[in-house]
């Protein structure tokens, strides 16, 4: 039965299921987030994560890979990620139905009780602190450091794996030239984490968990945190096998596994292809629908939902925060379109311009 079971998850594992599916669970848990944080659900969620986990851990394969030192702070990381989106959510739904009812929050109400710093504050920090020092003592204790052998030249690990903050990063170079993958993006996701507060600068919604006031930009923190950032680092942990290849989750790391790609630019598309003929040999004539299309979608849409779906936000926010609240978004969700299209057409380029290292 267990066998059948671990079959089943390796035959439907695949990055385009897999990123899918966190995209459709992340879609339920933005439009009903009380239905999803609710206590009945939260209790089936936890039986099928832990049950899927505990049954993971009968597999070989599988326990090795979470055993693994350098994966077991990940493992934890991934449960404590998910406790505090789901107290954060569940905190910020408390207090949207209190709001709807004309009560105070609940940081407002707490805010009232007054306590002194010392004893109060320094006494739970002192015990924290404590706490931390043994769990890092025991584990130090009980899980060896990930240390291999000398580095030798001659001999390159397979997979040759990033540390697990740059897996994300690592994992994008599947899909988009590293300039992009290693400093474009990043540096977008830097920045526009710094500007979320600058954007959404509303005095009402600040100092308090909240959710329904707040929506928009909570929405888009989540996906790109936890659909386009902490996923990317667990399918290049336990997923990325030999050969940067895609396995199954009970799926052995075979070596010899080869995976034929046909990645194809889209001007090759378009002019090979479609039109059958040639390549033009200029540069800007080759490429011309590429860029066409990139204009398109980073100046149409902006200009579209600023009259339509973010009407009320242009108006509260303004042309120039409004401007820079699109970019970061339409960059952020080139990510999963172009990773789609790579799945869908093997499409490696959209702009690829040899001549001057740049591909997009």
């Amino acid at each position: 039965m267990l066998e059948a079971f671990k079959e089943a998850v390796n035959a439907v594992s695949s990055p385009v299921t897999i990123f899918t599916g966190s995209i459709f669970f992340f879609a339920l848990l933005v439009l009903f987030p009380k239905q999803m944080t609710s206590n009945r659900m939260s209790a089936v969620l936890v039986f099928l994560g832990m049950g899927f986990f505990l049954i993971g851990l009968t597999d070989e394969h599988f326990r090795t890979i979470v055993k693994t030192p350098d994966n077991v702070p990940i493992v934890g990381m991934l449960f404590i990620f998910i406790y505090f989106t789901w107290f954060a959510l569940k905190k910020g739904i408390a207090n949207d139905e209190l709001i709807a009812a004309g009560k105070p929050t609940k940081e407002k109400e707490e805010a009232e009780e007054k306590v002194m710093v010392f004893p109060y504050l320094i006494y739970i920090e002192f015990v924290t602190a404590l706490f931390y020092a043994i769990v890092l003592v025991l584990w130090s204790i009980f899980l060896k450091a990930p240390l291999e052998d000398p580095a030798n030249p001659t001999i390159s690990p397979n997979p040759s794996k990033a540390p697990w903050y740059f897996l994300g990063l690592q994992e994008m170079l599947v899909y988009f030239d590293p300039w992009i993958a290693g400093v474009l993006l990043p540096t977008f996701i830097i920045l526009g984490l710094c500007a979320i507060p600058y954007i959404d600068s509303d005095p009402k919604t600040s100092g308090f968990y909240c959710y329904k006031q707040r929506r928009l930009p909570i929405a888009f923190f989540l996906f790109g945190i936890w659909v386009l950032w902490f996923q990317l680092i667990l399918m290049g942990t336990f997923l990325r096998g030999p050969n940067w290849n895609f396995f199954g989750p009970f799926e052995v790391w075979d070596v010899h596994k080869v995976v034929p790609l046909l990645n194809v630019n889209l001007s090759e598309f378009i002019f090979i292809k479609w039109l059958g003929q040639g390549l033009p040999r200029e540069w800007y004539l080759r490429e011309a629908p590429g860029i066409f299309l990139t204009a398109v979608y980073f100046l149409v849409p902006p200009a579209i939902l600023a009259g339509t779906v973010f009407k009320k936000l242009y108006e509260k926010i303004g042309a120039v925060r409004y401007s820079i609240f699109m970019m970061l978004l339409l960059t952020m969700l080139a990510l999963p379109i172009k990773m789609y299209l790579r799945w869908a057409f093997n499409l490696k380029y959209i702009v690829a311009i040899p001549e001057f290292f740049f591909n997009i």
